[in-house]
């Protein structure tokens, strides 16, 4: 039988955070939000605490998310997230980004199992107050129960309560176009930290901390993550870029698809391609199959091949742009994710990344 304070120590210790965080997750054991099923794979059934203890337990105290509810509470072919524990370690630095500290009035949007709120109601102290709103009434049922005791206000609803205005906003799902509410629910000042992406159907959401002017809301990326879309803003079954469709020969590449994906530069490429979709894939290669990077804007897509080679089609050389950006961030020594900040607003149409590194802003559409 697993030793489970045990565990939830090793956790707490492993952290990189302030001792001040640390000691508000040691507060509250992971595994008292997690519920007793849970799903450890994309396929397959899901994991009961009673069938596998043990197992359960090395999930819970892990470093990685535990996905809690799959496909909104209802089956699929795959079990596609829809409520979820984040990993340990990004709710730690997206704490430390909003700067919660003692005696502050939080939003957190996305309650899931609670355990954030939980967190976030031993930092804030009992002068604070912690407000958060999940979508779905069953998670926030059991979210309102095992955040008994913690002053934790849970709210079932899409948006944050009207009128009211807070000192920082968390939000545990990932946005591309930032939700009016979400700003208004700040207090000129205030930092709002999420997960974006210019693209809601992108993977990648790396944390962005943004601190809010009296219209708008600016700041730069503090780490790399992929989390849930809000669903009010899922994109939904898109098709394959390039699937089907005849290839034609492009230039080669600087590198290979395997060196590009393991490279690290992949969420800064996505930054610096306003309105492309960029992604990793699995395509037949060579007798076998190799991993490709793929680029999709309209009718227009290329892959990049592990051998350098490119194939592609449409009305716009998506190959020659990732090539560019990619020659760019080489030009300017690999600038960190952090060298990058997004602008945005809640009534702009586009967003503005900049990376003054390499001298440059991109304008991205909100489509979506």
């Amino acid at each position: 039988m697993e030793d489970l304070s045990a565990l939830h120590t090793e956790l707490v210790e492993r952290l990189d955070t302030t001792d001040t965080i640390r000691q508000a997750f040691a507060d509250h054991p992971r595994h008292r939000f997690i519920p007793d099923m849970i799903w450890p794979d994309a396929t397959g059934l899901p994991l009961y605490r009673t069938a596998d203890p043990g197992r359960w337990a090395r999930l819970v105290y892990g470093s990685d998310a535990v996905t809690t509810q799959a496909n909104d509470g209802g089956s699929g072919p795959r079990n596609e997230p829809s409520s979820s524990s984040s990993a340990p370690q990004i709710m730690a630095d997206m704490l430390a980004a909003a700067g919660v500290g003692e005696g502050m009035r939080v939003l957190e949007v996305g309650t899931g199992t609670g355990w954030n709120a939980a967190i976030l109601s031993s930092l804030v102290g009992a002068k604070g107050s912690v407000t958060s709103v999940e979508i779905d009434p069953g998670v926030a049922a059991l979210a309102r129960e095992r955040l008994g005791g913690t002053g934790v206000t849970v709210r079932t609803a899409a948006q944050p309560p009207e009128g009211e205005a807070f000192d920082a906003v968390i939000a545990t799902c990932a946005a591309t176009r930032i939700p009016a509410g979400w700003l208004a629910a700040a207090e000129p000042g205030a930092r709002i930290v999420l997960p974006w992406s210019p693209h809601p159907a992108a993977h990648s959401t790396p944390i962005v901390a943004l601190t809010r002017t009296d219209t708008d809301m600016t700041g730069p990326f503090v780490r790399e993550a992929a989390f849930m879309r809000d669903r009010t803003q899922r994109a939904g079954d898109l098709p394959f870029p390039g699937l089907g469709r005849p290839p034609t020969p492009l230039a080669d590449f600087p590198v290979g698809s395997v060196e590009l994906i393991g490279s690290g530069m992949m969420t800064r490429l996505m930054l610096m391609l306003p309105g492309v979709r960029l992604g990793t894939g699995v395509r037949p290669f060579r007798g076998g199959h190799g991993r490709i990077v793929w680029t999709g804007a309209g009718e227009a897509w290329a892959y990049v091949w592990p051998d350098g080679t490119v194939t592609g089609g449409g009305d716009r050389d998506l190959a020659a742009e990732l090539a560019d950006a990619y020659q760019l961030l080489r030009k300017a020594g690999l600038p960190t994710l952090d060298a990058f900040s997004l602008e945005a607003g809640a009534e702009r149409d586009s967003y503005r990344i900049a990376c003054g590194t390499v001298g440059r802003s991109w304008n991205h559409p909100v489509t979506f």
